[in-house]
């Protein structure tokens, strides 16, 4: 499992028009890019969710769990495009959505156990995210 944290101090996220997620953090949240391949549990995306939650990349070195920062969580299955070979990138290394709908949504609840404000995109969408990239801070998670 891959997640790409970005610190953001607005973001939303809208499919066909209509917003379906929406965090305004005060004064910083995160937006959680999820994405799944092949052999990821449950106890990954747990894993994931509670490092991000937990992780110090908020000002003054604290975490969403030390400021109560939302977060908005949105699947991404290119997290694990290949590259390597040619011009179009295989997704081969993603896992199908099946299997990875389930772990996203375990990653958001897990989340919301923990505490967490949290809106999500919606899963297998084509969707359009708004943010504004706090810094910027982006750091990439792998579990």
């Amino acid at each position: 499992m891959r997640v790409l944290l970005q610190r953001v101090s607005s973001a939303q996220v809208t499919v066909d028009g209509e917003l379906v997620g929406r965090i305004e953090p005060d004064p910083q949240g995160l937006v959680a890019l999820v994405g799944v391949t092949h052999g990821d549990t449950v106890d990954t995306a747990r894993a994931l969710a509670e490092k991000s939650w937990r992780l110090r990349v908020l000002d003054g070195e604290r975490s969403a769990a030390e400021t109560n920062a939302p977060i908005l969580v949105v699947s991404q299955f290119t997290l694990y495009a290949d590259t390597a070979k040619g011009r179009r990138p295989s997704w081969s290394a993603a896992a199908p959505g099946a299997v990875a709908e389930p772990l996203v949504e375990a990653f958001a609840e897990t989340l919301r156990a923990l505490g967490a404000t949290v809106a999500t995109g919606r899963f297998g969408a084509h969707m359009r995210i708004e943010l504004v990239n706090d810094g910027p801070v982006t750091v990439l998670l792998e579990g």
